[in-house]
């Protein structure tokens, strides 16, 4: 059995634990995540090493929806974007991508998660817990799984979109596109915007 314990502080700035016994133990496989509770922490698995990510801020979610929105607005009617989807790719790897865009037709068949093949592109908006994996463990991963588009969402810059193709296997660029600019960004489909949107209040 494995066990977290996330802490929080305190007024007093002193430690408070929450226990969260895990069964299994490392290296974890998805069969060992499909047993775990329901805490609000997102597991995930590489190479059978478990990342835990708490549930997301509202700037994190922010950035999540307005992307969505505009994505959805500008896909083609087959196409569709979805949000912290399960991704397998083999037993001892697991992936939950902040957003995805896949083929309506593959979501009409997909009971518990999909498949890497399933993905024409891969979004994580980064937040100072995630960027070491963001920025380089699931650039690795992704690659070596086949998604065939990554995008790194950098809301501390500006933010910043870093787009990243498969070329062979691993993922050539990132090419960077900064708030301030309308981009057009041609796949998986046409979509036009500014980075800046993705942080703008709605009011």
């Amino acid at each position: 059995m494995a066990t977290i314990e996330p802490k929080s502080g305190t007024a007093a700035d002193e430690p408070t634990t929450r226990r969260t016994v895990l069964p299994g133990a490392p290296p974890f496989t998805v069969d060992d995540l499909l047993r775990f509770p329901d805490d609000g922490n997102r597991y995930e698995l590489f190479n059978g090493s478990l990342l835990v990510s708490p549930a997301p801020t509202p700037l994190h979610q922010r950035v999540i929806t307005r992307l969505m929105i505009i994505l959805q607005s500008a896909a083609p009617p087959e196409l569709e974007c979805l949000t912290t989807v399960n991704v397998g790719y083999s037993n001892e790897n697991f992936y939950i991508p902040d957003l995805v865009v896949v083929p309506e037709a593959v979501s009409d068949g997909v009971d518990l998660m999909y498949s890497p093949g399933d993905l024409l592109l891969a979004i994580e908006v980064v937040s100072p817990s995630s960027k070491s994996v963001d920025r380089a463990v699931k650039v690795e991963a992704y690659a070596e799984a086949g998604i065939p588009l990554y995008w790194r969402v950098e809301p501390m810059e500006g933010p910043r979109i870093y787009v990243y193709e498969l070329d062979g296997h691993s993922y050539a660029g990132p090419a960077v596109h900064k708030a301030g600019n309308m981009i057009t960004l041609p796949a998986p489909f046409s979509v036009t915007f500014d980075p800046a949107q993705l942080m703008r209040l709605r009011g």
